[in-house]
C-alpha cells in the first residue's frame, strides 16, 4: 500500500511547506562522512543519513520496511504521540521513511514504541551495525509457505464441494490460514489493541469469525488471496517507488582522475573533490558535474534535461553527471561533489515532491478515514438487526457482515492517488521538468494565463550587436592635454566610433554594453585605455579616452538632456520598431553614433506559445524593456498581450489582476522575477540547469530552458488528473457493486477479497502508465 505525507496547496500554506521541506532535508541530506548522497541497496533504497542535531532537538530518520498504508501511518503516529520526548513527525510512505524530531534522550523509547507495534525500525546507526552485507528482509517472507497454503485452501474447497469429511476440510483450511496469515494475525491483533481498524485488523476479524461459523474453506481462500494480493501489490508499487532513485544507476561509481604523482587513476566518485581533473572516454557516462577543459564531443543530456538531440561540448561548457559522452575524449574539472550534482539535486527534489499530497489525494485520505468505520458500522447493523427485521438466519447475517468487513478495506482507493502522482512526477523529471510538489502537478491543468518574462525566457538572454550608425556632423570637441584646454572639429569614422564605444562597454557588466564590446572584439577592434570610468545607474557609462570624455547612454536619458536631433530620433525609432535596444555614443552633448542590440528569440518560443494557445492558455509578456521592443517580440512569437517597462511591482499588479479570471502561471529566471514567481499560483523557472536559486525558488523548473516543456507539463497534468479520476471511480465503483451484491445476499468473502485485489492491481497498473508518458508535440 502506498501513501505520502503532508502537502500545502495554496500560497498561504506555501511558506509552511518550505519549512517542512527544510525539516525533511535534515533527514534526507548527505552523509558527508561517506561522501555519497544516495548509496543504493539491492532493494533500491538509499542509505539513511545520520541524525542531525538542530538546537535542542534531534532529527532522526527511521526506515520502516513494513510501513506502506496510511492506516499503518496512523497506527505509528497514535503510538508515538503518547511517547515522551517526541516533538514532531513527518512520514514519507513512498520511501517508507519516518522523520522524528525529538529530545536527545528519547530515541531508544521511540524505537521501542515502533517495535511494540510489530515493525522493525532502521536508522543509519543500526544499518552500520548490521553491516552492508546483511540485506533487509523481504516484507513478504512467504517462501514455500504461500504456494503450499494455496494448495491446502483449494483442497479444502474441493473436499467441501464433494461433501467429504468436514473435519478434514477444516483441518486443511486452518493449516492454510496458519501458513499464509500468521503475520496478518499478529499485525491485526496489535492494531486492535491500539484501537486501529486497518486492513490487518479487518482481515483478522473476518477470517476468525468465518472459522467460528464453520466457513472453513472460504476463510482459508480469503487469507490466501489476501496474501497474494499484498505480494503482487507490493511488487507493483516498488516500480513506482524506485522509478526516480533508479536514475542513480546511470551514474558511474568510479571516475578516471588525474593525480600529480600517479597519473590517471580510477577512484570512487565519492572520493573525488572539486577542482579535480577527470577524463571520460567516448561511450562512457559522465560521473560528476564539471567544466570541459580539453577535448570536443557530443553529449546525450536526455537523462537530465529530456533533450532529444545530443549537445556539442567544448572547452568551457558544462557537463552533468549521468549524461553520456558520445564521440570524443573529454577532460573536465569537477565543479561539485557527487552528493551535490545536478542529478542528486533533482532526485532530492522529486523525492520531497513525492512526500507531498495533492488536493485530490487529501480528499481521498479524508474519505477513507470515514469510509472504513461507516462500513464496519453497517456490518454490525447487518449482523444484529437483519435477523430481527428481515428474519434472516443468524449465521447468514453474520456471514454477510463478514463480507462487508472485507469490503470495508479502503486500500485500493487509498493507493490510487499516490501511485499516480509519483508516476506523474517521475515522468515529468524524465522529460526535464522538475516539479516541486504533487499539488502543482495536479493544478497545472487549471492554468488559464501564463505570464512570461522576455529576456532569457522568450529570448536567448544574450544580446548581440546588429546595427551601427554614424552621425555625419563634425563636432566641436574639447580636449584636455597637459593641463591645457583646446577645441577642434572632429569627425569619427566607423572603426574609431566602435573602438571608443567598445572601450567603455568593455568595462560594464550590462548586457547591452557587453554585446557592443563583444562585437568589436570579434571583428578585431582594439580598445583604448579609459580613465575616470564611471557606471551611472539608470543612465549608462562614461569615461575619458585620449583626453576626451565620452558616454554610452540610453535614448531616454539622452532625450531628457535634449541631445536628440531629428536624424537621431529617426534612427532610434527605426531600430526600436524592429525590436532592438538602442545605446548612444555621446560626446560634448552631441550624439556621435547609434548602436542597436537585439536579443534573438529562442527557436522553440513560437511553437511553445502556439501549443499553449491550443491548450486554451492565454499568454502575456511582462518585460522591463521598452514597449516597442516588447511588442515586436510579442508579434514574432504570437503572444496575446505584451506590456513593456514593467518594474517588479508592476508585474505583481498585473498578475493579481489576471488572477481574477483564472489560475495564473509565471515564467522567469528564478531570481529577478522572484516576487512575480511567488505571487503566481505556479512559478516556472528558466535556467534551472545551472541555477540553484531557480530550483529552490520556483514551483516547476525547466531543466533545459525549453519553453515547450510548459505545454508538456500542462498536458501531463491533465493526463495525471484523468488517471486519478479513473482510479478513484474504479476503486469506489467496485466497492459499491460488491456492497450492493452483499446486501442483496449474492456476495461472498472470497469474491470480495478477489475484487479488492483486482481493484488494487488495476489502479496501480493504471497509475504506472504515466511512467511511459510522451508529450504530443
Amino acid at each position: 500500500m502506498a501513501g505520502c505525507c503532508q502537502q500545502h496547496n495554496n500560497k498561504h500554506e506555501h511558506e509552511h511547506e518550505h519549512e517542512h521541506v527544510h525539516e525533511h532535508e535534515h533527514g534526507h541530506g548527505h552523509d558527508h562522512k561517506s561522501g555519497h548522497a544516495h548509496h543504493e541497496s539491492k532493494e533500491g533504497f538509499r542509505d539513511l543519513p545520520s541524525r542531525q542535531v538542530v538546537g535542542n532537538a534531534v532529527h532522526t530518520p527511521i526506515r520502516i520496511m513494513q510501513m506502506d498504508c496510511p492506516t499503518e501511518e496512523r497506527l505509528i503516529r497514535s503510538r508515538l504521540e503518547n511517547t515522551a520526548g517526541v516533538m514532531t513527525m513527518s512520514f514519507n510512505l513512498m520511501q517508507r521513511e519516518l522523520l522524528v524530531v525529538h529530545q536527545p534522550q528519547a530515541l531508544d523509547a521511540i524505537l521501542e514504541a515502533i517495535k511494540s507495534l510489530g515493525f522493525e525500525p532502521e536508522t543509519a546507526e543500526t544499518d552500520v551495525v548490521a553491516g552492508k552485507n546483511s540485506m533487509r528482509k523481504s516484507r513478504f517472507p512467504f517462501g514455500w509457505k504461500l504456494p503450499v497454503a494455496a494448495i491446502l485452501a483449494i483442497s479444502s474447497e474441493v473436499i467441501h464441494w464433494v461433501e467429504g469429511p468436514w473435519l478434514f476440510s477444516a483441518l486443511l483450511a486452518v493449516l492454510a490460514v496458519f501458513l499464509s496469515g500468521l503475520g496478518t494475525y499478529r499485525k491485526g491483533v496489535i492494531a486492535l489493541c491500539n484501537w486501529q481498524l486497518n486492513i490487518n485488523a479487518l482481515m483478522t476479524i473476518a477470517v476468525s469469525c468465518a472459522l467460528l461459523i464453520g466457513q472453513w474453506p472460504e476463510a482459508a481462500m480469503v487469507m490466501v488471496l489476501f496474501s497474494i494480493a499484498e505480494l503482487l501489490e507490493a511488487r507493483s508499487l516498488d516500480r513506482a517507488r524506485h522509478a526516480v532513485s533508479g536514475l542513480l544507476q546511470m551514474v558511474p561509481q568510479t571516475a578516471w582522475v588525474y593525480l600529480a604523482d600517479k597519473g590517471w587513476q580510477e577512484l570512487p566518485v565519492g572520493q573525488v573533490g572539486t577542482g579535480t581533473l577527470v577524463q571520460v572516454r567516448p561511450g562512457e557516462r559522465i560521473p560528476l558535474d564539471g567544466t570541459v577543459v580539453k577535448g570536443y564531443s557530443t553529449v546525450d543530456q536526455a537523462p537530465i534535461t529530456g533533450e532529444s538531440m545530443p549537445v556539442d561540448k567544448r572547452q568551457g561548457d558544462e557537463l552533468y553527471a549521468g549524461t553520456i559522452n558520445q564521440s570524443g575524449l573529454l577532460e573536465f574539472r569537477v565543479g561539485t561533489l557527487a552528493e551535490n550534482s545536478t542529478l542528486a539535486r533533482i532526485i532530492r527534489v522529486v523525492e520531497q515532491a513525492q512526500a507531498s499530497k495533492a488536493p485530490l489525494q487529501r480528499f481521498v485520505d479524508q474519505f477513507a478515514k470515514y469510509y472504513t468505520p461507516a462500513v464496519c458500522l453497517l456490518a454490525l447493523l447487518v449482523a444484529v438487526f437483519m435477523p430481527f427485521v428481515l428474519g434472516t438466519a443468524w449465521l447468514d447475517a453474520i456471514y454477510m457482515a463478514l463480507v462487508l468487513l472485507v469490503i470495508a478495506c479502503p486500500c485500493a482507493l487509498v493507493i490510487s492517488t499516490p501511485v499516480t502522482l509519483v508516476s506523474g512526477l517521475t515522468a515529468a523529471a524524465r522529460h526535464g521538468v522538475l516539479v516541486k510538489g504533487a499539488a502543482y502537478l495536479e493544478k497545472g491543468r487549471k492554468l488559464r494565463w501564463l505570464a512570461l518574462d522576455k529576456t532569457g525566457t522568450l529570448t536567448q538572454g544574450k544580446p548581440v550587436q546588429t546595427d551601427m550608425m554614424l552621425m555625419p556632423e563634425k563636432l566641436a570637441v574639447t580636449q584636455v592635454s597637459g593641463g591645457r584646454v583646446g577645441q577642434e572639429k572632429a569627425s569619427l569614422d566607423e572603426t574609431e566610433a566602435r573602438r571608443i564605444a567598445a572601450s567603455l562597454a568593455g568595462l560594464s557588466d550590462h548586457p547591452v554594453s557587453m554585446a557592443v564590446a563583444q562585437a568589436a572584439r570579434k571583428d578585431g577592434v582594439l580598445a583604448y585605455p579609459v580613465e575616470g570610468f564611471q557606471a551611472l545607474p539608470g543612465r549608462g557609462v562614461q569615461g575619458v579616452i585620449n583626453g576626451v570624455e565620452y558616454m554610452l547612454e540610453s535614448p531616454r536619458r539622452a532625450l531628457e538632456q535634449g541631445l536628440l536631433n531629428a536624424s537621431v530620433i529617426q534612427a532610434v525609432h527605426t531600430f526600436e520598431s524592429q525590436g532592438k535596444t538602442v545605446v548612444l555614443l555621446c560626446c560634448q552633448n552631441r550624439v556621435m553614433a547609434v548602436f542597436a542590440v537585439a536579443d534573438t528569440v529562442r527557436p522553440d518560443s513560437r511553437q511553445a506559445i502556439q501549443r499553449l494557445h491550443e491548450q486554451g492558455v492565454k499568454t502575456i509578456m511582462l518585460s522591463g524593456d521598452n514597449s516597442q521592443t516588447v511588442q515586436t517580440i510579442a508579434r514574432q512569437v504570437g503572444i496575446d498581450r505584451a506590456l513593456g517597462q514593467q518594474m517588479p511591482e508592476n508585474k505583481l499588479d498585473v498578475i493579481a489582476e489576471l488572477q481574477k479570471s483564472g489560475m495564473v502561471g509565471m515564467v522567469g529566471d528564478g531570481i529577478n522575477d522572484a516576487p512575480a514567481l511567488a505571487r503566481a499560483e505556479i512559478g516556472f523557472a528558466m535556467g534551472a540547469m545551472g541555477t540553484d536559486t531557480a530550483i529552490e525558488t520556483a514551483d516547476v523548473a525547466l531543466m533545459d530552458d525549453d519553453l515547450r516543456k510548459i505545454p508538456c507539463f500542462i498536458e501531463l497534468s491533465r493526463v495525471t488528473y484523468r488517471v486519478l479520476v479513473q482510479n478513484i471511480v474504479w476503486a469506489l465503483g467496485i466497492k459499491l457493486v460488491f456492497l450492493l451484491l452483499t446486501l442483496g445476499g449474492m456476495g461472498t468473502m472470497w469474491m470480495a477479497v478477489f475484487a479488492d485485489m483486482g481493484a488494487s492491481l488495476l489502479v496501480v497498473l493504471n497509475g504506472l502508465r504515466l511512467l511511459s508518458f510522451k508529450p504530443s508535440y
